[in-house]
């Protein structure tokens, strides 16, 4: 179990529970504190959700070396934040000198990834402001060219039972240095937790800690993240993934269904 739930984030070295907290669904400040006191040291934040940064404000300062605190800048459509301005923003309002792991967040193609983008997330890294710069991707062989190249010290990248790809396309396609991995979409955003068209009334559905479970149970995944809406969806959660890997029917179980949902290509993202 320890080393299920336990283990250093890649080459970044820094001892990290596996499973992370987002802020995606704002979980509040009673989940926050709640996954303080659980042992949950790897947190994604974001500008918009003032509750889990005040939280960590209150809390991470005083042993601010054995926390990971990840954010980033968005790839929109038409445009990019700036990553420098939008660092020092994060920076403001963590109140805190440095940033482990900064993301450029959403390359969902290659285009995504401009030369001056390429440009911009290198002068992060030498900031000083940073420990480890990343991007979050769908493409997973960009984002292991990336890693080759020594572009990235981490990659966040999508895998779960819907989309396991990156069993052969990332994790072993990755260099020797060994960037931290973060898994995300581990639900597919929910469709994994809901029947796919043509699915049996009744029959058996995963639940979300089932999802969390399969994708910790690559060793390849330093960090899944979590992004629960309230405390009692990261207290079930959590009680599941401490069974621990899952059993080799539950396993079976977890792709066949995954590749149920892929080809009815519902609820995917």
């Amino acid at each position: 179990m320890q080393d299920f739930l336990c283990g250093p984030l890649g080459k970044i070295g820094t001892a990290v529970c596996r499973i992370g907290l987002s802020a995606s669904y704002r979980p509040g400040r009673q989940t926050v504190f709640k996954a303080l006191d659980e042992g949950l040291n790897y947190f994604l934040y974001f500008g918009f959700d003032n509750h889990m940064t005040s939280v960590l404000r209150e809390t991470v300062p005083a042993r601010r070396d054995q926390y990971v605190l990840a954010t980033g800048a968005y790839n929109w459509i038409w445009w990019h934040q700036n990553l420098r301005r939008t660092l020092e923003r994060r920076l403001r309002q963590m109140r805190t000198d440095y940033i482990d792991i900064f993301h450029f967040l959403g390359v969902t193609r290659r285009a995504h990834f401009t030369p001056q983008v390429r440009e911009e997330l290198q002068a992060v890294r030498e900031s000083g402001l940073v420990r480890a710069v990343s991007i979050s991707t769908h493409d997973r062989k960009f984002a292991v060219e990336l890693a080759r190249e020594g572009v990235l010290d981490a990659v966040m990248i999508r895998y779960n039972a819907a989309h396991r790809g990156a069993e052969t396309e990332f994790f072993p396609q990755l260099p020797e240095s060994n960037p931290a991995v973060v898994g995300f979409t581990a639900t597919s955003w929910t469709g994994l937790l809901r029947s796919p068209r043509g699915y049996p009334k009744g029959a058996r559905l995963p639940t979300a800690g089932m999802c969390y479970r399969f994708v910790l149970s690559n060793p390849a995944v330093h960090v899944c993240l979590m992004a629960p809406g309230n405390l009692k969806q990261f207290e079930q959660n959590l009680a599941e993934i401490r069974q621990g890997r899952l059993h080799e029917d539950d396993m079976h179980f977890m792709r066949n269904f995954g590749d149920l949902v892929h080809r009815r290509k519902q609820y995917l993202r």
